[in-house]
């Protein structure tokens, strides 16, 4: 079974981390997220925007930055920030690989862009600074599917049905 960790450095926003939650959960990615962050993990609105899919999650919680890095030493790291050259969909990522995801008021931090120069990747925009980026939760679902669509979408289901009709 392929392996996608998802990983949310310091997020803000309960809605956005509820809507990564589901898109792990729909995905099977695992979910590691990195204190501090600006809600509680009981928040009522993270838990609306995650619905009944909490129990599908396979999530993790770290103390810092340094405390994910540590516990997860030997990783292929990549890190979206739009402030990185490479383009998300030039990178060929391996199974059990680590796509990292900055807070939603500053992004990653630009040390960390700054040491990981060829791990890090953008998901092309329109060349407007009033247009800064993508909402984190979208980022995360372009990011997700890039990987599973290099994968061949590992045990997802590819083919829908019709409950009325046949096709």
């Amino acid at each position: 079974m392929a392996t996608l960790n998802i990983v949310l450095v310091e997020p803000q926003i309960p809605q956005n981390t509820g809507n990564i939650a589901r898109t792990c959960a729909a995905t099977g990615c695992r979910l590691h997220l990195v204190e501090p962050m600006g809600f509680r993990v009981d928040d009522a609105k993270l838990k609306r925007a995650g619905l009944d899919y909490w129990h599908l999650l396979d999530i993790t919680y770290y103390e810092s930055l340094d405390d994910f890095f540590e516990k997860n030493k030997g990783g292929t790291f990549f890190y979206f920030s739009t402030k990185a050259v490479h383009t998300h969909s030039d990178v060929s990522y391996p199974d059990g690989c680590y796509i990292v995801f900055g807070k939603e008021t500053a992004g990653l931090p630009e040390w960390l862009l700054h040491d990981n120069p060829e791990s890090c990747v953008r998901i092309p925009m329109i060349n407007n600074s009033d247009a800064r980026s993508l909402n984190l939760s979208n980022s995360v679902a372009v990011g997700v599917y890039e990987v599973l669509r290099q994968w061949g979408y590992p045990e997802l289901k590819t083919k829908g049905k019709l409950t009325q009709y046949e096709w």
